[in-house]
C-alpha cells in the first residue's frame, strides 16, 4: 500500500486526526460519551468538570487509550474568569482548538408555579450563560481555525414540558443562541445544535418503559446517538450552519 493511501485510510478512520476539541461537562454519562467519541475519531481532547475529578481523570485515561492527547481542566462554566482560564489552558496544552462542544448543563424537575427566582436563575446560568461564555472566550481560536461549534441543546428547548418550565425555557434560549452564533461568527466558525430527546445510560425506570413505547423508534436514546450526531457536525460540510437535530427517535413528532 502507497504512502499516500495509507494516510487516506487512516483519516477515513480517524477523521479527525490532528484537530483539537474542548468537551464542556465531558468528565461523565453523555459528555464522556461525546469526548471518548472524538478521541476515536483522532482528535486531541480537553474536557472540564466542575467537582467530578476522579470521573475526570477516568475518562481522559481512556482517551488517552486512543493514542490521542487528552486533558481535564476544572471549570466553572456559569464564571467568566474560570472559563476563560479553562479555554486558554485547552488552548496551550493542545496547541490550539478546531472544535467547541457546549455539553455542560442543568437539569431539574420542578412544578411551574413552585420554582423560585434563584432556581430560574441557577438554570440559565448554566444551560445559556454557560455556552455564550464558553463561546465568547474561544471565539478567536476557533476564527484563525476556521473550527466549529456543537451546543448540546434539548427535545425540551422544543416542546414545553409542564414540569420542566426553567429547564426547557433556558434549551429554547440555547437554541437560539446556536442559531445566532452561526449568524454573527461566520463564516469562518460553524455552529450547530443537537437536541437529545430521552437519553438513558444504563438506569432502571418503569417510566423510561413508557417512553421507549411512545417513540416510532420504539427505543430509548443512547449516549451514543448523541455522540453520533455531534461527530457528523464534527466532520461534516463546513458550510452546514445553524442548524438544530433532534436525535430523539421520533418522540417529538
Amino acid at each position: 500500500m502507497s504512502e499516500e493511501r495509507r494516510l487516506e485510510t487512516r483519516l477515513l478512520a480517524r477523521p479527525l486526526e490532528g484537530k483539537r476539541a474542548l468537551v464542556t461537562g465531558g468528565a461523565k454519562r453523555i459528555g464522556r460519551a461525546l469526548a471518548l467519541t472524538l478521541a476515536e475519531a483522532g482528535a486531541e481532547v480537553a474536557i472540564t468538570y466542575r467537582g467530578s475529578e476522579a470521573a475526570a481523570q477516568a475518562t481522559v485515561a481512556a482517551m488517552k487509550s486512543y493514542g490521542v492527547r487528552a486533558l481535564a481542566l476544572r471549570c466553572d462554566v456559569r464564571e467568566e474568569s474560570s472559563v476563560q482560564a479553562a479555554v486558554a489552558a485547552a488552548v496551550e496544552g493542545l496547541g490550539g482548538l478546531d472544535l467547541l462542544v457546549n455539553n455542560a448543563g442543568a437539569f431539574e424537575t420542578q412544578p411551574l408555579e413552585s420554582i423560585s427566582v434563584a432556581e430560574w436563575d441557577a438554570m440559565f446560568e448554566v444551560n445559556t450563560r454557560g455556552p455564550f461564555l464558553v463561546g465568547k472566550a474561544a471565539h478567536a481560536h476557533l476564527k484563525a481555525a476556521h473550527g466549529r461549534i456543537v451546543n448540546i441543546g434539548s427535545l425540551g428547548g422544543l416542546h414545553p414540558w409542564s414540569t420542566h418550565a426553567h429547564y426547557c425555557t433556558s434549551k429554547a434560549a440555547l437554541h437560539m443562541l446556536s442559531h445566532t452564533m452561526a449568524k454573527a461568527w461566520a463564516p469562518e466558525i460553524s455552529v450547530n445544535c443537537v437536541a437529545p430527546g430521552m437519553i438513558v445510560m444504563g438506569e432502571v425506570n418503569p417510566a423510561y418503559e413508557q417512553f421507549a413505547k411512545n417513540t416510532p423508534m420504539k427505543r430509548n436514546g443512547q449516549a451514543e446517538d448523541v455522540a453520533a450526531a455531534v461527530l457528523f457536525f464534527a466532520t461534516g460540510p463546513h458550510f452546514i450552519t445553524g442548524q438544530l437535530l433532534a436525535v430523539d427517535g421520533g418522540l417529538g413528532l
